[in-house]
This record gives C-alpha cells, sequence and structure tokens, in this order.
C-alpha cells in the first residue's frame, strides 16, 4: 500500500509528495497538477470549478439584470451565451488558448447584444489567468485586448446600430475603469506564472538534489563493498593458492592456509552484512564503527597472511582523527596493500602515515617489479581511493618510482579547507592499471 501511494502521488509525506490536500508547504492551488500531468500526459477536468462559476454566472446575471433595466432583459440566446462560456472553462487547461479565445468572443456577442454587464467577465478573467500560467501569454493578452477594443467601438460608434435602442454614447470614464479591470486581470496573471515558473524550479532542484544524494549514497557503499571484498578476495586467492600447492607435500602449511582463509572470509562478510545493514534500516546507526588506523595492526596481520610484510611508521603527534578521514585513510591503505598482493612481484611493503596540524599525509611503497598478472580485480581500485580523498577535499597520486616499485601517495585535509595543507612532493606518473 506504501509503494502504491509512493507511486501515485511523487513520493512519501515527509520528501514532498502525497496527496494534495495533505501538503503543508506544496505550491498554490494554481500550481497543483494532476499526476497524469506529471507523467506527461493531460491534466484533469475542472469539473467542480467549472459547475460553480457556471451557476454563480447564471444566478449573478439575473440580479445584474434587475439592476440595469435599460439594457436588454435575459433571453435564451444570452442564457446560452452565459452557459456556452462558462462551460468553456472546463477545456481551459488542455486548450487554454482556444479558451481564452472562446470566452472573449462569447463576452463581445454578448455586451454587443445589448444584455447588461454582469459576472461574464469572470470567465473571460479565469481563461486569461489560465492561459498565462500555462505560457500562453500572448493569447491572452491578445484576447483582452481585442475585447477592450471592440467594446470601445460598440460603446462611442456602433451603439447606433446595436441594441438596445435609445443606448447613448459611453463614458470615457467607463472605459478606463474597464482598461484597468483588464491590466489588474493580466498582473494577477503574471504573478502567478511567475511563483509557478518559481516552483517548477524549486521542484527540479529538489530532484536533482535527491537524485545527487541518491548517486553519492550508491558510490559510497559501491566504493565500502569493493574495499571490504578487494582485500579480503586477495588474501583469501594467495592462500587458497598456498593450500593447493602444499596440500600434499606440508599439509600442516596447507591447514595454516585454510585457517587464515576462514578468518578473511569471516571478517569480509561481518563487514559485508555492516554495508547490507545501513541499506535496510538508513536511519539506525551502525552497529560496529567504523574501521579506522586503530586498526592498522590488523591490517598489517591480514596482509602478512597473504605473504606480505608491511613495514608501518609514522610522523608527527598522533591524535584522533575525523571519521570521515579516519575511515578513508584506513580505506587508502588497504587499497594500497591489496594492490601490492595483486600486482607487485615484491613481497615487502612500507606504509608511513604523518600527521600535521592540518592534514594527513599517507604513503605506501613497494619495490616492485610489477607481475603483470590479474588478481581478478576489478580495476576501480585507483578511482574509489580517488573519490574517498576528493571527498574530503584531499588528493591521490600514485605512480611507478624512478628506481622501480610503486607509490601511492594520499593528502587528507583534517579541516574543511582545500587548500589548508601544501600539496606532497611532484606528481607522479599515474598507471592505471593498478
Amino acid at each position: 500500500m506504501e509503494e502504491q501511494r509512493t507511486r501515485r502521488w511523487g513520493g512519501p509525506p515527509w520528501a514532498g509528495g502525497g496527496p494534495p490536500w495533505g501538503r503543508r508547504h506544496g505550491p498554490p492551488w494554481w500550481n497543483r497538477r494532476d499526476e497524469e500531468e506529471e507523467g506527461g500526459g493531460r491534466p484533469r477536468w475542472p469539473w467542480r470549478s467549472t459547475l460553480l462559476l457556471t451557476v454563480f454566472v447564471l444566478v449573478g446575471s439575473n440580479f445584474a439584470a434587475e439592476q440595469q433595466p435599460d439594457r436588454e432583459q435575459l433571453d435564451v440566446l444570452s442564457r446560452l451565451l452565459l452557459f456556452g462560456g462558462a462551460a468553456l472553462l472546463l477545456w481551459r487547461q488542455r486548450y487554454p488558448v482556444a479558451v481564452v479565445f472562446g470566452t472573449a468572443a462569447t463576452a463581445l456577442v454578448y455586451f454587443s447584444a445589448g444584455y447588461p454587464y454582469g459576472p461574464i467577465f469572470l470567465t473571460v478573467a479565469l481563461a486569461c489567468f489560465s492561459a498565462i500560467v500555462a505560457g500562453q501569454r500572448w493569447a491572452a493578452w491578445t484576447a483582452l485586448g481585442t475585447l477592450w477594443v471592440v467594446h470601445l467601438l460598440v460603446g462611442h460608434w456602433l451603439y447606433q446600430w446595436l441594441p438596445p435602442k435609445g443606448d447613448p454614447v459611453s463614458s470615457w470614464g467607463e472605459e478606463v475603469a474597464i482598461a484597468a479591470w483588464m491590466v489588474a486581470i493580466l498582473a494577477v496573471s503574471e504573478l502567478a506564472r511567475v511563483r509557478r515558473e518559481q516552483w517548477d524550479r524549486d521542484r527540479a532542484e529538489r530532484r536533482q538534489a535527491a537524485k545527487r544524494r541518491t548517486d553519492e549514497e550508491r558510490l559510497r557503499i559501491a566504493r565500502e563493498l569493493h574495499d571490504v571484498l578487494a582485500h579480503s578476495i586477495s588474501v583469501i586467492n594467495v592462500q587458497a593458492g598456498v593450500g593447493l600447492a602444499l596440500l600434499d607435500s606440508d599439509p600442516e602449511q596447507a591447514r595454516t592456509a585454510l585457517t587464515t582463509i576462514k578468518a578473511a572470509s569471516k571478517e569480509a562478510l561481518g563487514e559485508v552484512r555492516q554495508v547490507l545493514d545501513t541499506l535496510r534500516t538508513p536511519g539506525d546507526a551502525p552497529r560496529a564503527p567504523a574501521p579506522g588506523l586503530d586498526r592498522l595492526p590488523e591490517l598489517v596481520e591480514q596482509a602478512a597472511g597473504a605473504g606480505l610484510t608491511v613495514d608501518v611508521e609514522s610522523g608527527g603527534e598522533r591524535r584522533a582523527l575525523p571519521p570521515g578521514a579516519d575511515l578513508a585513510a584506513f580505506r587508502v591503505i588497504q587499497e594500497a596493500l591489496t594492490n601490492v598482493v595483486r600486482h607487485s612481484g615484491s613481497r615487502h611493503a612500507r606504509v608511513r602515515v604523518d600527521y600535521a596540524r592540518d592534514a594527513l599525509t599517507l604513503r605506501i611503497d613497494d619495490d616492485g617489479p610489477a607481475t603483470g598478472e590479474d588478481a581478478g580485480g576489478s580495476g576501480n581500485g585507483l578511482a574509489g581511493m580517488r573519490e574517498r580523498a576528493a571527498a574530503l577535499g584531499g588528493t591521490i597520486e600514485a605512480g611507478p618510482r624512478e628506481d622501480g616499485g610503486f607509490r601511492v601517495l594520499a593528502l587528507l585535509p583534517l579541516k574543511n579547507s582545500r587548500g589548508a595543507s601544501e600539496r606532497p612532493e611532484k606528481p607522479l606518473k599515474l598507471k592505471e592499471d593498478r
């Protein structure tokens, strides 16, 4: 049921969706559209407003006729004109140009026939309003301008040949009042059009922002899953190869390899479950804290299980890091060591962590050479590291060293300033296959 309401009304109420009558901060009544119009179809039929206006025009014209005995009395033709002009408004959202000219023409015939002034003006006003809000400004301005000009001709020239007999020439004050009335209609309609366009822009911006947040969350989850699985699967892959090679000649060493595989797979399952739990219950706090540099010894131990010796050095005064920078630093080192296991012929790597006042610098080196072997990776490791660093305003540089081997150099700002720290060393030539 919730899914049906979301699909029909464009999202849950807290995201700006929900039925029109339940919106407390939605667009005004003249900017609310039916769900078919939102999906590119035709708008709904405005039955209720048209019916109410038709009744008002017919009843109000009777009262107006009683107050204007010098005009022609209402007859069948006049009532057909009143009813037809009001009924045209039923199509004002689908065919605004035709409706605005149709109501103006109906009003012209009505007044030219000498019938009393009355609520028929409302049909023209609403038709012009709908046309301008729909973007058909030229039609509304043309229809009102034509109505005023013809009314001017009838009142100052054609009245001699038109009913009622003995009708005097119209006063210029009356013409000015009608012109002011028309200008007021156009001004209100233009204001409504501007407001509607603003609502449309705001709605488009909200949709883009929601889509951007969705894309960012999708990329974040993809990075987390890649980093978790890439490292663990690499360890499992290496240990599985060791176990197969020593299964007959050295069963004890093969058992050790299988134990390492079990531990690595268990840890990977736990981290994957944590990521998936955030998808199922996005509002809940994670069951386990996000990994950080405090888990660097575990990472070194896992790398040792894959046959990689890692030396860790640190510089500067070690201190607690912001959660985002702490997680990014851990993932960068994890991915760099994973790439050494996958792509380097060296079984030795060096990790250096330098703490500065406003930045954290990471350097991961191996002595190479590159093996060129495919270890089943996705090729997104460096891209993921750069995305993590860019999200914090930092940089990642990776490439071969002059003496052989490979280096990953990361700069992660610890403040909300992208230019707070100096860039580390000179840029390195990027090695994209790593």
